[in-house]
């Protein structure tokens, strides 16, 4: 039980770190609003639609959207109902049916 807190609490502690470290230059903003004009958003723009997500402790849900043509959104949303677009990019690879198949290709 103390080991799940603490792998609880070192997961909370890395996304702190990241969302930290993505705020770092000046020119980085965060796009926050309400999750369901952010998901819309996302579809409409880049044609994005999720794929996963999960559960930040009792503070939060992560989610990741992508496009067929690789473009992807990693979404988190608190407790609140706030959504925001914590890191997006392109050239995403998707590595399930790996993980799924238990490391064989």
């Amino acid at each position: 039980m103390a080991r799940n807190c603490l792998f609880r609490s070192f997961k909370v502690a890395a996304l702190g770190a990241v969302l930290t470290l993505t705020a770092v230059p000046a020119q980085a903003q965060f796009v926050c609003d309400t999750h369901d004009a952010l998901v819309l958003r996302l579809a409409e723009a880049f044609q994005e639609k999720k794929i996963g997500y999960g559960v930040v402790g009792n503070s939060a849900v992560i989610e990741v959207f992508v496009s067929a043509t690789g473009t992807w959104t990693m979404l988190m949303t608190d407790v609140r109902g706030r959504s925001c677009i914590v890191a997006a990019g392109d050239g995403w690879e998707s590595t399930l049916a790996v993980a799924v198949n238990g490391g064989q290709a």
